[in-house]
């Protein structure tokens, strides 16, 4: 695993080397390319590497200790995400989808909210995940239509969600964002609830995807699904507030999933390109196939500083919007990029399901589009330079 030379979030401490490299191990171990070809095949969830998680007690780090969780700050879950993405994005899909759900019920949950749900999600009781997007609204939130009505002992919610990671998952509760006053305008009116996707009337589809197949992707219904004021999660009409809570830090983990996941597309080109053999030489001795590498390592360093200065910011407390954009827009688009060329680099080969190269390549297309698409970050970029954008 590639070691950065230089991080803005300054040298490990000596306990987060010990889970490093115990992380590493475990990864090693489980994270075989045979069993990452076996889980991608059959679109089936990595459970046996999510329950190694929660024995380790990798979803109590960044929790507080007040609800069972270890603590610990976020440059532990920056190292932990760049770690868990070196092996497939999709699987560390399963572990940062449960923890940026569990912030932002960390920040605007109910003290019997949290009590409730946090310690059952480190124990394994429970997974998390957000619900947000619909068929005719996606980087349009304001747009969306599901709808929650105040009925006799509290709501009932009708519509459909759509792009759902690991929404049909035994034990999975939902945060779902949905319209509970329609005449207000828009981003004003919107609430989330909090639905375990086995409540009646709440009926998970897994779609069939191009990349990403393990963790899934989901469309949800929702036909008359009962849910209480209990359920409520923040203020009545106020989701949107609630949305952009903890907007930042996800898109700060996703990005450091990406840096982790594009850094292992180079090392896998880099050991491919030292020993496959043309013309009597490695093609990585050839100078086209290695200025390649060294642009593609170049944008990956860039990619990883661009977040860790993000990360830098927020944990000193500050607004950090258009450092967050950056490095989301970055990392997405050099781990496109890079993948791309990976296959570039392995040629053929790379066009075999038998090596990991192609899995990579199909991973990556989707977060230009996923967790805030490439041209909605452009877009809080320029806003942040005083200029508006339609």
């Amino acid at each position: 695993m590639n070691q950065p030379a230089l991080s803005l979030l300054g040298s490990l401490t000596e306990e987060q080397r010990m889970m490093r490299d115990s992380l590493h191990r475990l990864m090693s171990d489980l994270a075989t390319p045979a069993y990452l070809r076996e889980i991608d095949d059959q679109a089936r969830y990595p459970h046996e590497i999510y329950d190694t998680w929660i024995e380790l007690g990798l979803l109590r780090i960044g929790l507080p200790e007040q609800y069972g969780g270890l603590g610990g700050s976020l440059a532990d879950l920056v190292w932990i995400s760049q770690d868990l993405a070196h092996w497939s994005y999709d699987v560390y899909t399963a572990y940062s989808v449960p923890l940026y759900t569990a912030l932002t019920l960390l920040k605007i949950g109910s003290e019997a909210q949290k009590s409730h749900y946090l310690p059952a999600l480190m124990q394994g009781q429970i997974k998390l995940s957000t619900s947000i997007s619909e068929p005719s609204a996606g980087s349009d939130v304001s747009a969306l239509t599901t709808t929650a009505k105040r009925v006799e002992g509290g709501w009932s919610i009708r519509g459909q969600k759509l792009w759902n990671t690991a929404a049909g998952e035994p034990g999975n509760v939902l945060q779902v964002l949905v319209k509970t006053d329609p005449t207000a305008p828009a981003r004003k009116g919107m609430s989330m609830f909090l639905v375990p996707n086995d409540t009646p009337g709440v009926q998970c589809r897994k779609l069939d995807m191009l990349g990403r197949r393990a963790t899934g992707t989901y469309e949800v219904f929702f036909d008359d699904v009962r849910v209480s004021d209990e359920q409520l999660l923040g203020p009545l009409h106020d989701g949107w507030t609630g949305l952009l809570a903890c907007l930042q830090g996800e898109r700060l983990l996703t990005s450091a999933g990406y840096v982790g996941s594009a850094q292992k597309v180079v090392d896998l080109s880099l050991a491919y390109a030292k020993e496959r053999q043309q013309f009597g030489s490695p093609i990585g001795e050839f100078q086209v196939m290695a200025h390649m590498l060294a642009d593609m390592q170049t944008e990956v360093d860039a990619a990883r500083l661009l977040m860790e200065r993000a990360a830098a910011l927020l944990m000193s407390g500050q607004d950090a919007l258009r450092e967050v954009s950056m490095a989301k827009l970055f990392g997405s688009e050099t781990y496109a990029k890079v993948s791309n060329q990976g296959m570039q680099v392995f040629g053929a080969y790379g066009y075999s399901m038998e090596y990991e190269m192609q899995r990579h390549f199909r991973d990556a297309r989707s977060t230009t589009v996923g967790a805030g698409s490439s041209q909605m970050q452009r877009n809080a970029i320029a806003a942040t330079m005083g200029l508006k954008t339609r």
